[in-house]
Protein backbone atom coordinates (compact mmCIF):
# COMPACT_ATOMS: atom_id res chain seq x y z
CA UNK A 1 0.00 0.00 0.00
CA UNK A 2 1.38 3.22 -0.68
CA UNK A 3 2.45 5.65 2.28
CA UNK A 4 0.31 8.56 1.85
CA UNK A 5 2.01 10.60 4.20
CA UNK A 6 5.27 11.15 1.95
CA UNK A 7 5.00 13.38 -1.20
CA UNK A 8 4.89 11.85 -4.45
CA UNK A 9 8.49 11.77 -6.65
CA UNK A 10 9.28 13.17 -9.79
CA UNK A 11 12.21 11.95 -11.54
CA UNK A 12 13.68 15.14 -13.59
CA UNK A 13 16.17 13.98 -15.84
CA UNK A 14 18.12 16.93 -17.73
CA UNK A 15 21.23 19.11 -17.41
CA UNK A 16 22.87 21.44 -14.67
CA UNK A 17 23.12 25.34 -15.16
CA UNK A 18 25.35 26.84 -12.72
CA UNK A 19 23.26 30.07 -12.41
CA UNK A 20 20.26 27.55 -11.15
CA UNK A 21 18.21 29.66 -13.96
CA UNK A 22 17.43 26.69 -15.75
CA UNK A 23 17.80 23.03 -16.20
CA UNK A 24 17.96 20.61 -13.08
CA UNK A 25 17.93 23.26 -10.50
CA UNK A 26 14.85 25.06 -12.08
CA UNK A 27 12.90 21.45 -11.86
CA UNK A 28 13.94 21.00 -8.34
CA UNK A 29 12.12 24.62 -7.76
CA UNK A 30 9.51 24.13 -9.55
CA UNK A 31 8.22 20.17 -8.38
CA UNK A 32 8.50 21.41 -4.84
CA UNK A 33 6.88 24.21 -5.48
CA UNK A 34 4.25 21.60 -6.33
CA UNK A 35 4.05 19.59 -3.38
CA UNK A 36 6.16 16.92 -4.87
CA UNK A 37 9.48 15.35 -3.95
CA UNK A 38 12.21 16.02 -7.08
CA UNK A 39 14.64 12.91 -7.65
CA UNK A 40 17.49 14.99 -10.13
CA UNK A 41 19.34 12.95 -12.41
CA UNK A 42 21.79 14.71 -14.37
CA UNK A 43 22.59 14.10 -18.31
CA UNK A 44 25.14 17.11 -19.22
CA UNK A 45 27.18 19.33 -17.41
CA UNK A 46 27.52 22.72 -19.00
CA UNK A 47 29.09 25.92 -18.50
CA UNK A 48 26.17 28.65 -18.39
CA UNK A 49 24.82 32.20 -16.91
CA UNK A 50 21.71 34.46 -17.61
CA UNK A 51 23.02 35.19 -20.94
CA UNK A 52 24.15 31.68 -22.76
CA UNK A 53 25.23 28.74 -22.62
CA UNK A 54 29.16 28.95 -23.36
CA UNK A 55 30.12 25.06 -23.06
CA UNK A 56 28.22 21.56 -22.94
CA UNK A 57 29.48 18.39 -21.83
CA UNK A 58 27.11 15.18 -21.98
CA UNK A 59 27.39 12.51 -18.95
CA UNK A 60 28.29 8.76 -20.09
CA UNK A 61 25.00 7.78 -21.24
CA UNK A 62 25.59 4.38 -18.86
CA UNK A 63 25.68 6.95 -15.66
CA UNK A 64 22.69 8.73 -17.01
CA UNK A 65 20.81 5.42 -16.62
CA UNK A 66 22.66 4.20 -13.75
CA UNK A 67 21.56 7.21 -11.58
CA UNK A 68 17.89 6.77 -12.81
CA UNK A 69 17.75 3.18 -12.24
CA UNK A 70 18.76 3.84 -8.47
CA UNK A 71 15.77 6.18 -8.01
CA UNK A 72 13.62 4.14 -10.07
CA UNK A 73 14.51 1.03 -7.72
CA UNK A 74 14.16 2.57 -4.30
CA UNK A 75 11.31 5.54 -4.46
CA UNK A 76 7.85 5.80 -5.81
CA UNK A 77 8.27 7.65 -8.85
CA UNK A 78 4.83 9.04 -9.66
CA UNK A 79 6.05 11.16 -12.91
CA UNK A 80 9.00 11.60 -15.08
CA UNK A 81 10.18 14.89 -16.75
CA UNK A 82 12.92 15.17 -19.01
CA UNK A 83 15.27 17.98 -19.63
CA UNK A 84 18.44 18.52 -22.12
CA UNK A 85 19.62 15.58 -22.88
CA UNK A 86 22.54 16.67 -24.64
CA UNK A 87 23.44 13.88 -27.06
CA UNK A 88 21.75 11.28 -29.26
CA UNK A 89 23.16 8.48 -27.31
CA UNK A 90 21.69 9.58 -23.99
CA UNK A 91 17.91 10.07 -25.35
CA UNK A 92 18.33 6.55 -27.39
CA UNK A 93 19.71 5.53 -23.52
CA UNK A 94 16.21 7.02 -21.64
CA UNK A 95 13.97 5.71 -24.49
CA UNK A 96 15.12 2.47 -23.54
CA UNK A 97 14.16 3.35 -20.04
CA UNK A 98 11.76 4.83 -20.32
CA UNK A 99 10.08 1.68 -22.46
CA UNK A 100 10.28 -0.57 -19.42
CA UNK A 101 7.80 2.49 -17.31
CA UNK A 102 4.82 2.62 -19.30
CA UNK A 103 2.05 3.56 -16.38
CA UNK A 104 4.52 6.43 -15.68
CA UNK A 105 3.55 9.81 -17.16
CA UNK A 106 6.45 11.57 -18.85
CA UNK A 107 6.25 15.52 -19.60
CA UNK A 108 9.42 15.75 -21.93
CA UNK A 109 10.60 19.45 -22.73
CA UNK A 110 12.47 19.10 -26.07
CA UNK A 111 15.30 21.31 -24.82
CA UNK A 112 17.65 22.19 -28.28
CA UNK A 113 18.85 26.13 -28.13
CA UNK A 114 19.74 27.81 -25.01
CA UNK A 115 17.78 31.17 -24.17
CA UNK A 116 20.79 33.27 -25.62
CA UNK A 117 21.03 31.34 -28.64
CA UNK A 118 23.31 28.72 -28.29
CA UNK A 119 22.99 25.03 -29.36
CA UNK A 120 22.45 23.12 -26.45
CA UNK A 121 22.17 19.16 -28.25
CA UNK A 122 23.29 17.66 -31.11
CA UNK A 123 21.51 18.58 -34.44
CA UNK A 124 20.43 14.48 -34.80
CA UNK A 125 18.67 14.52 -32.01
CA UNK A 126 14.95 15.40 -32.78
CA UNK A 127 15.12 12.76 -35.10
CA UNK A 128 15.73 10.22 -32.07
CA UNK A 129 12.60 12.86 -29.99
CA UNK A 130 10.24 11.95 -32.66
CA UNK A 131 10.99 8.67 -33.50
CA UNK A 132 11.52 7.09 -29.78
CA UNK A 133 10.88 9.75 -26.66
CA UNK A 134 7.78 11.37 -28.40
CA UNK A 135 5.98 8.12 -28.86
CA UNK A 136 6.47 7.47 -25.32
CA UNK A 137 5.88 10.73 -23.46
CA UNK A 138 2.03 11.90 -22.05
CA UNK A 139 2.67 16.06 -22.59
CA UNK A 140 5.62 17.66 -24.98
CA UNK A 141 6.16 21.12 -24.09
CA UNK A 142 7.52 22.61 -26.96
CA UNK A 143 8.15 26.22 -27.59
CA UNK A 144 7.35 27.50 -31.39
CA UNK A 145 10.68 27.58 -32.19
CA UNK A 146 11.45 23.68 -30.81
CA UNK A 147 7.99 22.73 -32.67
CA UNK A 148 9.45 23.72 -35.69
CA UNK A 149 12.63 22.52 -35.31
CA UNK A 150 11.38 18.87 -34.25
CA UNK A 151 8.99 19.05 -37.61
CA UNK A 152 10.26 21.51 -39.77
CA UNK A 153 8.98 20.53 -43.50
CA UNK A 154 5.43 20.69 -41.82
CA UNK A 155 3.05 23.49 -42.11
CA UNK A 156 2.46 26.03 -39.33
CA UNK A 157 2.70 24.93 -35.39
CA UNK A 158 -0.49 23.13 -35.58
CA UNK A 159 0.32 20.92 -38.47
CA UNK A 160 3.64 20.75 -36.21
CA UNK A 161 1.82 19.96 -32.78
CA UNK A 162 -0.69 17.05 -34.69
CA UNK A 163 2.76 15.32 -36.00
CA UNK A 164 3.77 15.07 -32.26
CA UNK A 165 0.32 13.70 -31.93
CA UNK A 166 0.67 10.86 -34.73
CA UNK A 167 3.86 9.86 -33.64
CA UNK A 168 2.04 8.77 -30.43
CA UNK A 169 2.36 11.75 -27.81
CA UNK A 170 -1.10 12.08 -25.62
CA UNK A 171 -1.04 15.83 -25.48
CA UNK A 172 1.15 18.46 -26.88
CA UNK A 173 1.62 22.01 -24.86
CA UNK A 174 2.97 24.27 -27.57
CA UNK A 175 3.92 27.15 -26.30
CA UNK A 176 3.83 31.03 -27.75
CA UNK A 177 5.83 33.14 -25.83
CA UNK A 178 8.52 33.51 -28.76
CA UNK A 179 5.92 34.50 -31.56
CA UNK A 180 4.94 37.92 -32.43
CA UNK A 181 1.81 38.56 -30.13
CA UNK A 182 0.21 40.85 -28.30
CA UNK A 183 -0.18 38.30 -25.65
CA UNK A 184 1.23 35.18 -25.18
CA UNK A 185 -0.83 32.12 -26.51
CA UNK A 186 -0.77 28.83 -25.50
CA UNK A 187 -2.18 25.79 -26.66
CA UNK A 188 -2.88 22.18 -25.28
CA UNK A 189 -3.33 19.86 -28.35
CA UNK A 190 -4.78 16.18 -27.34
CA UNK A 191 -4.94 13.07 -29.32
CA UNK A 192 -9.00 13.22 -29.17
CA UNK A 193 -8.56 16.21 -31.60
CA UNK A 194 -9.38 19.08 -28.85
CA UNK A 195 -7.34 22.53 -28.95
CA UNK A 196 -7.54 24.64 -25.48
CA UNK A 197 -6.31 27.78 -26.15
CA UNK A 198 -4.80 29.79 -22.69
CA UNK A 199 -3.85 33.18 -23.01
CA UNK A 200 -1.43 34.97 -20.92
CA UNK A 201 0.26 38.53 -20.21
CA UNK A 202 3.25 39.43 -22.23
CA UNK A 203 5.46 40.57 -19.95
CA UNK A 204 8.59 43.12 -20.68
CA UNK A 205 11.58 40.23 -20.56
CA UNK A 206 12.81 37.16 -21.97
CA UNK A 207 13.43 35.15 -18.96
CA UNK A 208 15.58 32.06 -18.33
CA UNK A 209 14.47 29.49 -17.82
CA UNK A 210 10.53 29.35 -17.90
CA UNK A 211 10.24 26.48 -19.86
CA UNK A 212 11.66 24.00 -17.56
CA UNK A 213 9.81 25.80 -14.96
CA UNK A 214 6.55 25.03 -16.91
CA UNK A 215 7.28 21.28 -17.61
CA UNK A 216 8.21 20.90 -13.97
CA UNK A 217 5.65 22.06 -12.87
CA UNK A 218 3.18 19.82 -14.81
CA UNK A 219 5.44 16.64 -14.08
CA UNK A 220 4.84 17.56 -10.18
CA UNK A 221 1.44 18.01 -10.98
CA UNK A 222 0.73 14.63 -12.79
CA UNK A 223 2.58 13.01 -9.97
CA UNK A 224 -0.43 13.86 -7.65
CA UNK A 225 -2.87 11.87 -9.83
CA UNK A 226 -4.16 15.18 -11.62
CA UNK A 227 -5.41 14.90 -15.45
CA UNK A 228 -3.46 16.79 -18.25
CA UNK A 229 -5.83 19.65 -18.76
CA UNK A 230 -5.94 21.06 -15.28
CA UNK A 231 -2.72 20.37 -14.53
CA UNK A 232 -2.03 22.51 -17.95
CA UNK A 233 -4.00 25.30 -16.50
CA UNK A 234 -2.51 25.01 -12.69
CA UNK A 235 1.55 25.17 -13.96
CA UNK A 236 0.68 27.81 -16.46
CA UNK A 237 -0.95 29.89 -13.93
CA UNK A 238 1.64 28.95 -11.87
CA UNK A 239 4.83 29.92 -14.42
CA UNK A 240 2.89 33.48 -14.79
CA UNK A 241 3.44 33.97 -11.53
CA UNK A 242 7.39 33.14 -10.93
CA UNK A 243 7.64 35.42 -13.97
CA UNK A 244 5.84 38.49 -12.47
CA UNK A 245 7.93 38.11 -9.49
CA UNK A 246 10.85 37.29 -11.35
CA UNK A 247 14.51 37.44 -10.20
CA UNK A 248 16.89 39.84 -11.78
CA UNK A 249 19.74 37.87 -10.06
CA UNK A 250 22.00 37.94 -12.76
CA UNK A 251 23.36 40.63 -15.52
CA UNK A 252 21.37 38.96 -18.06
CA UNK A 253 17.48 37.78 -18.51
CA UNK A 254 15.72 36.69 -15.48
CA UNK A 255 14.75 34.25 -14.25
CA UNK A 256 11.23 32.84 -12.54
CA UNK A 257 10.48 33.12 -9.25
CA UNK A 258 9.94 29.46 -8.33
CA UNK A 259 9.44 29.73 -4.46
CA UNK A 260 7.19 33.49 -5.03
CA UNK A 261 4.78 32.21 -2.32
CA UNK A 262 7.86 31.41 0.38
CA UNK A 263 7.55 33.48 3.57
CA UNK A 264 10.96 35.42 3.66
CA UNK A 265 12.41 35.03 7.66
CA UNK A 266 11.80 37.89 9.48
Amino acid sequence: MRDTTTLPTVLAISGNDPSGGAGIAADIGAIISMGAHAAPVITTLTVQDTHNAWRVEPLDPDLVIEQAEAVLADLDVRAIKLGLLGSVAIAQAVAGLLAQYPDIPVVLDPVLIAGGGAQLAETDITTVMLDELIPLATVVTPNSDEARALAPTTKGLDGCARLMLERGAKWVLLKGAHEQTATVMNRLFGADGTVTRHEWERLPHDFHGSGCTLASALAGLLAHGIKVPDASERAQQYVQSTLTHALHIGRGQPIPNRLFWAKRPQ
